[in-house]
């Protein structure tokens, strides 16, 4: 009789596997990498880490000493010298001491009617010009607002009477001149439009007083170009539009006028101002070097900036209900944003090119105007004292266009 698993017993049962022979084969290639290729390695510092090395011949001196009944001494260790300075820290280094603290010091008058000098704020400033016997800093204008008094705080913490040579509300710039024996270093000037998004940022300046004097943090440039609009009369309304870089570097109070900079340690913009609201982080802003240029020269040159002036009191349309758009100012129904007089200055260029109350203007130059901020920047920064300028303006529904001559004002 036969079965169905015959075939199954007549073979021969498999042999086990030999685990130890791979094994071994591979314990003494492992000995031979160490102690072969392991040197190689270290001499040539190829390994990503540091190794601390016995001096086989020093160590057998000590043995001997020791014999002898010598002081027992540490074994003699070969040093391995390890860089850890970074650009970062290099680049500190070299600029700090053209970055300085800014001390407000206004007249205060006490109970009894008395004037006296106090410290009404503190902000950083940076060295960018040393002229025959000036050194002349940039810093914020609301830095020094107000102050009858400015001082610089070095680096080494020496307080040096300083005077103001002129600031500018709009683009918050001031300039400071100082004896140049104090100034140690003046800073390299580096090119905003040359900076991309996503680059590496280092900012420097004093942040939350003189006591945090010099603080370096270091982030990314977030963004170029930004609009912040700016309420200089906090009547909640914008008076103006900066432009400004955006980074995620820390910023705070203290820090403005302090130094934006690159990765060449070169500076790139001019700390301003920094969001201050619990739900927002990482969002600092600073002034393109490339508009602060012009501005400081003028700030040197003049103490002031001159601006072209129009001479209207004007609001813009969004200011008031659309309604009253058509039914107070006779607005056609395709107008989408403009501003109206609601005053014109005596014997301005306004009242010269025969502007009214109520007026509404819709274009300069042939460019369109949605509020008052775009007649700011159209004046400010495209328009000269002395230029012609067309507006386009609407009057009881009826298309108007004048042509005048821009006088100056200085603020």
């Amino acid at each position: 009789m036969g079965y169905y698993d015959d075939h199954y017993m007549s073979k021969k049962p498999p042999k086990k596997r030999n685990w130890l022979t791979p094994f071994v084969i591979g314990l003494v290639l492992g000995a031979f990498l160490f102690a072969v290729l392991l040197p190689s390695l270290v001499q040539n510092n190829l390994l990503p880490y540091q190794i601390m090395v016995n001096d086989d011949t020093a160590t057998n001196q000590h043995q001997t000493d020791n014999r002898a009944g010598d002081n027992i001494e540490p074994s003699d260790i070969r040093n391995v010298q390890v860089d850890i300075s970074t650009r970062i820290s290099e680049i500190v280094g070299e600029v700090s001491p053209a970055v300085v603290g800014v001390i407000n010091v206004q007249d205060q008058t006490d109970f009894w009617q008395q004037e006296d000098s106090g410290e009404a704020g503190t902000g950083s400033g940076v060295i960018y010009k040393i002229e025959n016997d000036s050194a002349f800093i940039v810093t914020n204008h609301h830095v020094i607002q107000g102050s009858s008094q400015v001082e610089i705080v070095l680096p080494d913490e020496t307080q040096v009477e300083a005077t103001l040579v002129g600031s500018d509300l709009y683009t918050d710039l001031a300039v400071i001149e100082m004896d140049a024996n104090y100034a140690e270093k003046v800073i390299e000037i580096g090119r905003s439009e040359d900076v991309h998004v996503g680059e590496p940022a280092i900012a420097i300046g004093n942040p939350l007083g003189l006591h945090l004097s010099g603080s370096v943090t270091q982030g990314i440039i977030s963004g170029k170009q930004r609009a912040i609009p700016q309420d200089f009369n906090m009547d909640g309304r914008a008076d103006w539009q900066a432009e400004v870089i955006q980074t995620d570097a820390a910023i705070n109070p203290g820090n403005s006028g302090g130094a934006l900079l690159n990765m060449e340690g070169q500076l790139i913009g001019i700390n301003s101002m920094k969001i201050a609201e619990s739900a927002v982080e990482g969002i600092g802003f600073a002034i393109p070097v490339d508009d602060v240029i012009p501005v400081i020269e003028e700030l040197e040159q003049n103490g002031e900036i001159m601006r072209a002036y129009l001479g209207v009191e004007a609001y813009s349309l969004n200011d008031i209900a659309r309604v009253e758009w058509e039914r107070s100012l006779n607005l056609p129904d395709h107008i989408e944003g403009g501003i109206y007089i609601r005053s014109v200055e005596p014997m301005s260029p306004a009242d010269h090119g025969d502007l009214e109350s109520y007026d509404v203007i819709t274009e300069l130059d042939g460019e369109p105007i949605q509020d008052i901020v775009d007649l700011r920047k159209h004046l400010y920064s495209e328009k000269s004292v002395g230029d012609q300028l067309t507006i386009t303006y609407y009057r009881d529904g009826e298309e108007l266009e004048t042509t005048v001559e821009l006088t100056s004002l200085s603020y």
